[in-house]
């Protein structure tokens, strides 16, 4: 059921996420005297859909019947030689599909010369048009993360872009789940769903943190503080004897304080325990706008660092395949592991991570929505002629060069990078099927 659930919430929040790029499209191309002759949200086909009148400016619901057939008058480009059905009013559309949304423009080739198309647009107004979706996905992030800074920013990444004169740093204290036997832990008294306070009098909000700290110290006495669940010293706090005469099942929670002798470097533990992942929050008051543009920027660096480690695998890691030398291929093989690790797609993000973080409650799902709407934006950047950074690159490329970009060339270059697009969508969606299925 939850599973069912997580995967509902994703395909809505994707869905606002797409809505709200594509909507981006919108107003830019309004704005900029681009006629958009429909916008939709969700793909087809229609549940409903209104059409704008052009004289009136009043909205009136489009019957099934004409669905089909908009009401259109001809119109001859500039130059004679070609004839479109202009269509009377923009139409706004619910559709079925709820996968996204879309926004089409009057005349949407480079080439077109009508006035109020896309194609009649100049340079500077088709940049602002491709670049406004990507301006509000990482407007969307930005007012999550400012709403979360307020009320409480998960910390998920290292180095977390916080301003520390105006954060409060909540956690619940690191859990143990499970304990070796005859480890330095259990001989210390340590149990399962025990909750660590401190160690050696430092508090620590992440298990890796611990770790770290026993690794300082392998081979030495350190004192952890521990608070037990369920137990109560019917004597005094601080009374501890291992076995404990004086302990009783109850409600209440006891705090000790066990010393633990760890074990020397290089020994396979140290302490002896798994640990229990837990999330830290902090909270902002003025600095939350602040915090929420730079954790946009640092999530927008760390997303196009990503990208270039991944493609770096993915060309490193394919040719030592080729290489004669069975540990080059090895190499080669770990680092395309890495790729194929690193990379989810539509599948693996609405099955697995939506899930997963709606499971973990309304903050961590909002954190993830704004870290996909980065994403979103940061790949929409990308030079790749199927999205908004490569159709911009496209008609510069040919400005620069003093062409022409004729319509057949735009949508040979486009429908080629589609089609390899929709390829690598189709591999990361087995991969990801793959995944779910393990």
């Amino acid at each position: 059921m939850d599973i069912l659930v997580g995967i509902i919430v994703g395909l809505l929040v994707l869905m606002v996420l797409v809505t709200a790029h594509e909507f981006g499209h919108f107003l830019a191309a309004r704005k900029n005297g681009v006629n958009v002759l429909e916008f939709g949200i969700g793909f087809p086909p229609r549940a409903c859909a209104w059409r704008k009148d052009g004289k009136t400016g009043k909205w009136k619901r489009l019957p099934r019947k004409e669905w089909k057939k908009e009401k259109t008058s001809k119109v001859v480009y500039s130059d004679g030689k070609d004839e479109h059905l202009a269509q009377k009013g923009m139409i706004f559309s619910l559709n079925w599909l709820p996968i996204g949304g879309f926004c089409q423009m009057d005349g949407e080739s480079a080439v077109d010369s009508r006035a109020g198309t896309f194609g009649k647009a100049g340079f500077w107004a088709k940049t602002k048009i491709l670049f406004a979706g990507v301006a509000m996905n990482w407007l969307v992030a930005f007012i999550i993360f400012t709403i979360l800074a307020w009320t409480g920013m998960p910390e998920f990444l290292e180095g977390q872009f916080t301003i520390p004169a105006d954060t409060i740093r909540e956690s619940t204290p690191v859990q143990i789940k499970s304990v070796a036997e005859d480890s330095p832990a259990e001989r210390a008294g340590i149990q399962a769903d025990d909750l660590i306070i401190a160690v050696d009098g430092n508090e620590f909000m992440h298990g890796s943190e611990i770790t770290e700290y026993n690794e300082t110290k392998a081979g030495e006495e350190v004192i952890y503080k521990i608070k037990r669940k369920g137990q109560v010293c019917i004597n005094q706090p601080d009374c501890y004897v291992e076995p404990c005469p004086c302990l009783e099942e109850g409600d209440g929670d006891i705090v000790v304080e066990l010393p633990v002798v760890l074990n020397p470097s290089g020994s396979e533990y140290l302490l002896g325990v798994t640990m229990a992942t837990t999330q830290a929050l902090s909270y902002s008051t003025w600095s939350a706008p602040i915090v929420g543009a730079g954790l946009t920027v640092q999530l927008t660096g760390e997303t196009f660092k990503g990208v270039g480690i991944m493609i770096g695998n993915l060309i490193s890691g394919t040719a030592r395949l080729f290489s004669p030398n069975e540990e080059v291929r090895e190499q080669g093989q770990e680092a395309l592991s890495e790729v194929r690790d690193s990379v989810s797609g539509p599948v693996g993000i609405i099955g697995i991570l939506f899930p997963a973080f709606t499971s973990a409650g309304p903050t961590n799902l909002a954190f993830l929505a704004a870290l996909i709407s980065v994403s979103l934006a940061c790949m929409n950047v990308l030079p790749i002629p199927a999205l908004d950074g490569g159709r911009w690159l496209l008609i510069a490329i040919y400005k620069m060069r003093g062409k022409t970009l004729t319509k057949e060339t735009e949508e040979k270059i486009v429908s080629r990078a589609f089609i390899i697009l929709l390829a690598i969508i189709f591999i990361v969606t087995i991969l990801d099927i793959v995944r779910i299925a393990s």
